[in-house]
């Protein structure tokens, strides 16, 4: 059987309209990766996350339609990834209740969200949990089952979300404990190189700061808007500083790197500002017309938008989430009472029956171990790795090699080659170590 290909999973949050800064943050370079070679690459629409800040049913259908309609526009294409909206799926609210038995209370408290909401409590001098709902505090499990329902391996986020897949894996890790190996734990691709335009006033470009640039608005708006980004009082003829410039950096952002070589130039040579806007506005225009032209459209028809994502969580449904579903749902128990329910890593009677285990997770240490478990009895210790991805790669190899490789290093170390694998459990033979690796292959074949 060939490997499936790597799944990278997207959430877009469903929440007012894109401006300029989402476009180039996020957008166009999500949009970009869609169509690289070599990955599946899962799209959805998050308005259930929406449901835990807004509470106005107008809202969150316009916004959702909104945020669609801009994807499709800007170039997202349904027939080469999964697109679609979270509460398309219902798989995904049941694996969030399984999760939730699995989650501990401990983790969710220090999640960077409610920690926050109970600090302005506290300053505020009212009880901790004030105005803070269940939704708030249970979003990263459901987070946790837009990851694990697919099986991603790879979810981009910024920094300030690495916490979140951090929480999916330890849900997934506790899960498979429990009830065996069902789930891949996921890697945060942390974009360090997203690119953050300047607003309006030079601030970041966001809606709380009210500086920002709508993506689809129309010429004479835009236009407007590029004319009011704050500048400084140099006159025309004196040389202008790029450094610093909200309207450079925005021209950046849409210009290749002859065009910002010239624009530079210009800066040095002491262009007017606003002849410098009016290139500005022109180059955005250049970019966001045809987008503006299609967003319309498919605004204008939001039947054709609903049957797309419709049409594509159906698709998702029949072929990934309802059989997966299924499979978790026996695995916990909940299964046909008159078919005999197979032993899973839960079951103590019929842990011996089962194939070995790997279990990956975090140690005291802060590095990623793994362990290769028969039932009850440790087969194989691990050594600590740097990241997730260092360990999950020599267990993929491990099960591959089918035990081919190994050798004894002295003191119960084990080797694949000449590379530290880890140290064998209490009483056990190589040869047992490598009969129970190659038990991996003949489960393949």
């Amino acid at each position: 059987m060939s490997p499936r290909p790597l799944r990278v999973l997207t959430g877009i949050t469903t929440s007012g309209t894109p401006h300029l800064g989402n476009y180039v943050g996020a957008i166009r370079p999500a949009i970009a990766a869609s169509r690289a070679p070599g990955a599946e690459s899962f799209y959805f629409l998050a308005d259930l996350h929406s449901l835990i800040k807004v509470q106005q049913p107008a809202r969150v259908q316009r916004s959702t339609l909104e945020i669609a309609a801009a994807w499709l526009a800007c170039g997202l294409e349904p027939d080469r990834v999964r697109f679609y909206r979270q509460s398309d799926v219902p798989e995904i609210t049941e694996l969030t209740w399984l999760l939730t038995c699995v989650a501990g209370k401990g983790i969710l408290n220090r999640a960077h969200a409610y920690k926050a909401a109970v600090d302005r409590n506290r300053e505020e001098g009212v009880d901790d949990d004030a105005g803070i709902t269940a939704g708030l505090f249970m979003y990263p499990v459901l987070m946790a089952a837009d990851i694990l329902l697919f099986n991603a391996d790879r979810v981009p986020v910024g920094r300030d979300q690495v916490q979140h897949i951090e929480m999916a894996r330890d849900f997934g890790q506790r899960f498979n404990h429990l009830y065996g190996e069902h789930f891949t734990l996921p890697e945060a691709a942390v974009e360090e190189q997203v690119a953050t335009l300047p607003g309006l006033d030079g601030r970041k470009m966001s809606k709380s700061y009210d500086n920002v640039i709508p993506l689809f608005a129309p010429r004479e708006q835009l236009r407007k808007a590029v004319f009011s980004i704050v500048t400084d009082s140099r006159t025309p003829g004196e040389p202008k500083e790029t450094e610093g410039s909200a309207l450079f950096e925005i021209h950046r952002a849409f210009a290749g790197a002859d065009e910002t070589a010239r624009m530079r130039e210009a800066y040095a040579a002491g262009i007017a500002w606003g002849e410098a806007k009016e290139q500005l506005f022109e180059r955005i225009e250049l970019e966001v017309a045809p987008l503006r032209e299609r967003y319309d459209a498919l605004v204008a028809d939001p039947a054709a938008i609903e049957r797309q994502l419709r049409e594509g969580a159906a698709r998702l449904r029949e072929e990934v989430a309802t059989p997966f579903l299924r499979e978790l749902r026996a695995a916990v128990g909940l299964h046909d009472l008159s078919q005999p329910l197979a032993a899973t890593g839960g079951d103590a009677a019929g842990a011996a029956a089962a194939p070995p285990q790997f279990k990956q997770y975090r140690g005291d240490d802060g590095r990623f171990h793994f362990k290769l478990v028969d039932g009850d009895r440790l087969l194989l210790q691990g050594e600590g790795h740097d990241s997730p991805r260092d360990a999950g790669q020599l267990i993929a190899r491990l099960r591959r090699d089918a035990g081919a490789g190994l050798r004894h290093a002295g003191g119960g170390m084990v080797h694949l080659g000449d590379e530290p694998v880890g140290r064998l459990g209490e009483a056990v033979a190589l040869e047992e170590l490598a009969e129970a690796l190659a038990r991996f292959a003949g489960d393949q074949a």
